[in-house]
């Protein structure tokens, strides 16, 4: 048994009260979840409304039993064609497909998916070349599958958090600081992601030039269960938003 951890830490630019950024969750119907990570071009409500498009759309698409990659090349179309090839948006999948019994990253975006496997070295840093959204015709995805396994955890982010610190000339070195808390015993997918984004905003001195979002989906060891005991299959969520 494996327990699938999903947290999410976001802000949104510094004297902007939308966020371009839009995450978005949702249940694969052969057994499993996606995580949908949308960054809109800019900032604001005009952002919102282009990343939020995009999470609807893929969303949509997954429930009705799409791949990912599918997926990825269908909303880029949609895009492209509603708007002209004139705005784009970054776009992560992360899946964790029980049916295949596979971790899914797919990716139009220049922030790379940072995964940690059990027994591993090193962290490994997915950052293959690959287009926005919306910009040009047949853009598609990068697409990388690892099996599941626990102890795993991925880790991907939108450029607001991975460009903070440039402006007090302390960039944030993010490969380094997943590697630490992790092997410090940082073990839930909140504690990493919310670690993340505090530094991020650290070193922005809370003032962030950008719209900030941390995803990290971690797979642990489930609970021991005695042999032969019958237990209930139970799903828990849990949402923390601060509103001013």
């Amino acid at each position: 048994m494996f327990t699938v951890q999903i947290a999410v830490a976001k802000t949104n630019k510094y004297a902007s009260r939308e966020s371009g950024d839009t995450v978005e969750v949702v249940e694969r119907p052969t057994g499993g979840f996606s995580v949908v990570l949308a960054d809109g071009q800019g900032s604001g409500p005009a952002a919102k409304t282009l990343s939020h498009m995009a999470t609807t759309k893929a969303i949509s698409m997954i429930k009705d039993g799409a791949r990912d990659g599918a997926v990825a090349q269908a909303v880029h179309d949609y895009l492209y064609t509603y708007r002209g090839g004139k705005v784009s948006a970054t776009l992560v999948i992360l899946s964790v497909d029980l049916a295949s019994r596979n971790l899914i990253m797919s990716r139009n975006s220049h922030c790379p998916v940072l995964v940690w496997t059990p027994g591993g070295e090193e962290l490994t840093v997915l950052n293959a070349e690959c287009d926005p959204i919306g910009l040009y015709p047949g853009t598609v995805p990068v697409v990388d599958t690892l099996s599941l396994q626990p102890g795993t955890f991925i880790v991907t982010y939108s450029d607001g958090l991975m460009e903070a610190g440039k402006r007090t000339e302390r960039p944030i070195d993010i490969p380094a600081l997943v590697t630490q808390r992790i092997e410090g015993g940082d073990t839930t997918a909140r504690r990493l992601a919310d670690g993340l984004l505090e530094e991020a905003l650290r070193l922005d001195l809370d003032r962030p030039l950008d719209d900030m979002t941390a995803l990290v989906v971690s797979i642990l060891p489930g609970p021991t269960i005695e042999p032969n005991r019958i237990v209930p299959l139970v799903r828990r969520m849990e949402v923390d938003i601060l509103v001013e």
